[in-house]
């Protein structure tokens, strides 16, 4: 069973920004480049809370699709979910998934 304090270990080494939000009690927010993600932290170690999304300063952006074409949007932002942003979204959610993974 994975050990939460490592998994976050292993992110924060890996070049990730670690928070504990405000709004998410309980949760722990990481972040790399224009990317971020929740985690909580059950008995069985690290897991995401939905989907990762883009980073509109602390906040999260979430994945949406309006007339045909996709964006980044939060309470307050919108943005659109070019090529390059959606590459960069899907690296980094391997490379976060790779990090959760059970180490031997």
């Amino acid at each position: 069973m994975p050990d939460p304090a490592e998994q976050l270990q292993r992110i924060y080494l890996a070049g990730f920004e670690v928070d504990s939000p405000e709004r998410f009690p309980g949760a722990v927010s990481v972040m790399k480049g224009n990317c971020m993600a929740l985690l909580q932290a059950p008995a069985s170690g690290l897991q995401l809370i939905g989907e990762p999304g883009w980073r509109f300063g602390t906040r999260l952006g979430v994945l949406i699709a309006r007339d045909g074409k996709q964006f980044f949007q939060n309470k307050l932002d919108l943005i659109e979910a070019t090529a390059e942003r959606l590459a960069e979204l899907r690296a980094f959610r391997r490379e976060l998934e790779n990090l959760l993974a059970p180490t031997a």
